[in-house]
């Protein structure tokens, strides 16, 4: 059986070769939608799915904005970027030192520096909370076609819920998108932001509902951690009336994505149709205590 990482090792060297990297040495670092690649010379090098070089680009723009604002970010390399090598969009960037998940106190920080900014005077798109969650669900052949039709019609009720007439609330600026521990991490005594492709304008309760989740939904951060990204932050997300709209459109982002991905990992399928019950109403009231999928 062939290797998954394989094909995309012939990606990694075309793209060095493009940029004048040697590619001697790349190890796969993760392999999901997108791929990450380790080198030698303390280089990341980022696969993007086909067809994505639009956001590719622009998660390049917004880190170097970022980083002009003065918020720490994952630091792009300094050549001309996203490369394409057969058929996919690459990034690089340069790689962290030793770091760990941030912690409550981190994420509800950097969410506060982060929405007090402007929005950026280059197009960062619009948020999309449920990007991808429909061609997850169909590439998700563990799903039963009964679990799938349900799935997918509660991405459909959400969905307009979003379009239609969500409460009002914050005003709209620029979000992360994906804020949970490990997109902000520690690094030494600074915390980093990474993984920007959700990166987009939108209502900053996004970004905290990730954390709202954790605790309300998965069990993973406790009262007492949630009173203190409150009281940090200055708002709870959970007091909002459009709340169970946008935490449901977190709960089904990791439903899908467990989902899609438990085809290809054995040990997650349980876990994934556990998450999946939860949503059907087959374990009871919330926290479902959900295990992390990495």
């Amino acid at each position: 059986m062939m290797n998954p990482a394989q094909p995309s090792a012939t990606v990694v060297r075309e793209a060095c070769a493009a940029v004048g990297i040697d590619p001697r040495g790349a190890v796969p670092i993760r392999i999901a939608e997108n791929e990450i690649w380790r080198l030698p010379a303390g280089v990341i090098v980022r696969i993007v799915r086909p067809g994505q070089a639009n956001a590719a680009a622009r998660e390049i723009h917004v880190a170097r904005w970022l980083l002009g604002v003065g918020i720490p970010t994952v630091k792009p390399l300094l050549v001309e970027q996203p490369v394409h090598a057969a058929g996919r969009p690459v990034t690089f960037w340069e790689e962290l030192p030793q770091h760990d998940h941030g912690s409550i106190t981190d994420v509800a920080n950097v969410l506060k520096a982060l929405h007090a900014l402007p929005v950026p005077d280059f197009d960062i798109g619009q948020l999309d909370p449920f990007a991808r969650i429909p061609q997850r669900l169909f590439a998700a052949n563990t799903l039963t076609e009964t679990d799938r039709r349900w799935l997918l019609a509660l991405h459909d009720d959400l969905a307009q819920a979003w379009t239609g007439e969500l409460a009002e609330g914050l005003s709209h600026r620029a979000v992360h998108g994906d804020a949970w521990p490990g997109n902000i991490v520690r690094a030494g005594q600074q915390t980093v932001l990474m993984d920007l492709e959700r990166f987009s304008v939108g209502p900053p309760e996004w970004d905290l509902i990730s954390t709202a989740v954790r605790a309300h939904t998965t069990g993973a951060v406790t009262t007492a951690e949630y009173a203190t990204f409150c009281e940090l932050y200055g708002y709870d997300v959970t007091q909002w009336a459009g709340y169970d709209t946008l935490a449901s459109a977190r709960e089904l982002r990791m439903v899908s994505y467990a989902a899609q991905h438990a085809a290809s990992h054995q040990a997650w399928r349980e876990q994934a149709q556990y998450r999946v019950d939860c949503l059907r109403g087959h374990h009871g009231p919330r926290p479902w205590n959900w295990k992390g999928i990495v």
